[in-house]
């Protein structure tokens, strides 16, 4: 492939993360090549899968992991590494869908997370930037304060007693004013993190194999899965799929979750400007916010700066023709309320799943066998979703009971009023954009694509999707999303086809990116 067409290496996008920009070398793995056995089979090597194979191994179980790029080249390595029981949809919304106790569940789940992953760096010896720190929820601009004492009270009632509702953070650097206060929050560096996850699963005995592309999944008596190069990887006890959002399941989980993009950005502060905590407002779409240490540089001696991370301005995948408005913005909030910002060193963006009702989705496939399992639906919270959704997992295939399988079931269904009105919400949105298979592209020829942009044209019956590159050469592939045939949208900021009806993603050259889509666009 030609160096000037847009190849993201090492994640499923082409902007560049301040974790790749200050992480050593993450370790490499080989292709599986020849047919095997494990106890388990493992689909990703994101926190999800890494997790699961970790928590398995510490019980002599033997884990194979499969991954079609390198580790933490999904959406792990695009994280912003947020460690948090202060749930995006709020105790009061949780509340009202599962009750009492279902809310209670879920903040338990989450603070186990964390601990989880603090046992795991303590024991493991892991060198990620962990740390426990403060987080604080605060108004945005015509905030209600009792949107706060709502919160606050549904807190308490969840068994979160220790937050508190504060007239003003006193933090230095930024004051966020009226708040709550959650402490016992964490973060770390989350390619450090996986980096020694892998290496701790290796001492287990486990296994990981890259650039292994999985294309078929079969549960029941002889569970198996089968790759591109048509290797059997042969699993005596269970499959697990966790690859941010399943493709071995076509329909049924893609109807109850969402696929929005979010973008963050990162700037140089000085050292100690800003008080170390996690900020996150109740803006919908929300901002949160946390600061990054930079190491020292290659001859030693400390950097004089952090980076200060802030993400939000999520949209749904394929359905925003602007995403470089979005980082515009984003950068215009940071620096209204942080005045110690200097230059801004990182732009990029992300993907997130969100389900209809708020929770994520970790254990039995629907309409599958009982031994394949998903961990999908991270809903933002994807380092300790995934995390839970590993321990979850982990006793269902050992046969043990966990208190949190049924609120995290992926068969659920959430009979609320406010649950349905996000599926239909959402599922009518879907079923809106496959007009754009009547419709004419987007230009008539393809003289009005610049060089390094994309576009889609009618040919005739057929949509095609073209991309110009540097040197003014087109490349044409399909426009027909392979899952469940929408129309891709071009992205032109990580210079990618995004489908808008399910969140499917493919290279500018039409080359699988995301799923739920299991395969690359087809020649036009």
């Amino acid at each position: 492939m030609p160096t000037h067409l847009p190849n993201p290496a090492r994640t499923s996008g082409l902007t560049a993360t301040s974790w790749f920009g200050t992480a050593p070398a993450l370790p490499t793995f080989a292709p599986l090549s020849e047919h095997t056995t494990a106890d388990v089979v493992i689909v990703g090597a994101g926190i999800a899968g890494l997790t699961t194979a970790y928590l398995l191994g510490r019980e002599g179980v033997k884990a194979l992991v499969l991954e079609d790029g390198e580790v933490a080249s999904g959406e792990s390595g695009r994280t912003t590494a947020h460690l948090s029981n202060a749930l995006d949809d709020r105790y009061t919304t949780l509340e009202n869908l599962f009750g009492q106790q279902g809310a209670r569940l879920a903040a338990d789940s989450h603070t186990v997370a964390i601990a989880t992953i603090e046992g795991i760096v303590a024991k493991e010896k892991i060198d990620c930037d962990f740390t426990r720190l403060d987080g604080y929820l605060f108004l945005p601009k015509n905030g209600k304060s009792q949107e706060l004492s709502d919160e606050l009270a549904a807190a308490h009632r969840a068994g979160l007693t220790q937050v508190e509702h504060l007239s003003e953070a006193g933090t230095t650097g930024f004051e966020p004013g009226e708040c709550l206060r959650w402490p016992q929050q964490g973060q770390f560096h989350i390619l450090k993190y996986l980096a020694g996850l892998a290496a701790a699963i290796v001492r287990q005995g486990g296994r990981i194999c890259t650039h292994t592309h999985v294309e078929e999944v079969h549960g029941g008596s002889e569970s198996r899965v089968v790759t591109a190069a048509g290797h059997v990887a042969t699993a005596t006890k269970a499959i697990v799929v966790a690859t941010n959002t399943p493709f071995n399941d076509r329909v049924v989980m893609h109807t109850k979750q969402a696929a929005y993009r979010t973008y963050v950005v990162a700037a140089r502060v000085p050292k100690g400007s800003i008080t170390k905590a996690l900020y996150w407002d109740t803006a919908d779409p929300y901002h949160y916010v946390r600061l990054q240490e930079v190491p020292a540089g290659p001859r030693g001696g400390q950097t004089d700066y952090d980076l200060l991370i802030v993400g939000g301005e999520d949209h749904k995948t394929g359905q925003d023709d602007h995403p470089e408005a979005r980082l515009r913005c984003l950068e215009e909030w940071t620096r209204t309320r942080f005045p110690a910002v200097r230059d801004f060193e990182y732009r990029w963006s992300g993907q997130v799943m969100e389900p209809q009702d708020g929770l994520a989705f970790a254990g039995r496939n629907p309409l599958d066998s009982d031994n394949v399992f998903i961990i999908t639906g991270d809903s933002g919270h994807g380092m300790t979703h995934s995390t839970l959704g590993a321990q979850l997992i982990a006793d269902l295939v050992q046969g043990r009971p966990n208190p949190w399988t049924e609120l995290y079931d992926p068969r659920r269904i959430t009979l609320k009023r406010e649950s349905a009105q996000e599926f239909i919400r959402e599922n009518v949105n879907v079923a809106l954009e496959y007009v754009e298979l009547l419709t004419g592209g987007d230009v008539k020829t393809t003289d009005e694509i610049a060089a390094g942009e994309g576009a889609v044209l009618r040919r005739g019956l057929s949509k095609v999707a073209v991309y110009k590159d540097s040197q003014g050469a087109t490349h044409e592939c399909s426009a027909i999303c392979p899952h469940l045939g929408c129309v891709v949208h071009w992205n032109n900021l990580e210079k990618s086809w995004d489908c808008p009806c399910h969140g499917s993603r493919f290279t500018a050259l039409g080359e699988l990116l995301n799923g739920p889509a299991n395969s690359g666009l087809a020649p036009a």
